[in-house]
């Protein structure tokens, strides 16, 4: 498992003084960004090197509960489920417990032609949390 820390900026709150919805999927992604290379996977050397990069298959997600600007919330990351060619992971934005977000994402990794490749092999390894 992973925690990711952030706080609400007034750019990303709407009108009505939440945050849009839509930034929920950019919080998830700087998360994953930070699991990764805390896991010792640099992108730019693997996308220099090899020509693979990370994209997203699949998310689905749930809204449960708004955030307000300036907030602290923690994305929290997990390791679902894994196979040579896509791991999934669920992804929750929380504040202080409460679960305000909740997606499960399917990444797979492409080469660099954008055709499906199997996934490094320190992410293949990595067991289900």
């Amino acid at each position: 498992m992973h925690r990711f820390d952030l706080r609400v900026y007034y750019e990303d709150t709407d009108l009505a003084g939440i945050v849009y919805y839509a930034n929920y999927l950019k919080f998830i992604e700087r998360a994953r960004s930070e699991w990764v290379r805390d896991l010792g996977i640099d992108q730019a050397a693997m996308k220099a090197e090899t020509g693979q990069v990370f994209a997203v298959r699949r998310v689905v997600a749930d809204y449960l509960a708004p955030a307000r600007f300036d907030e602290r919330l923690t994305v929290v990351t997990r390791v679902l489920k894994v196979t040579p060619a896509r791991i999934i992971l669920g992804q929750d934005v929380t504040r202080e417990g409460e679960s305000l977000f909740a997606s499960e994402v399917t990444l797979v990794a492409l080469d660099g032609q954008g055709g499906a490749t199997r996934l490094p092999a320190v992410l293949r390894q990595l067991p289900p949390d």
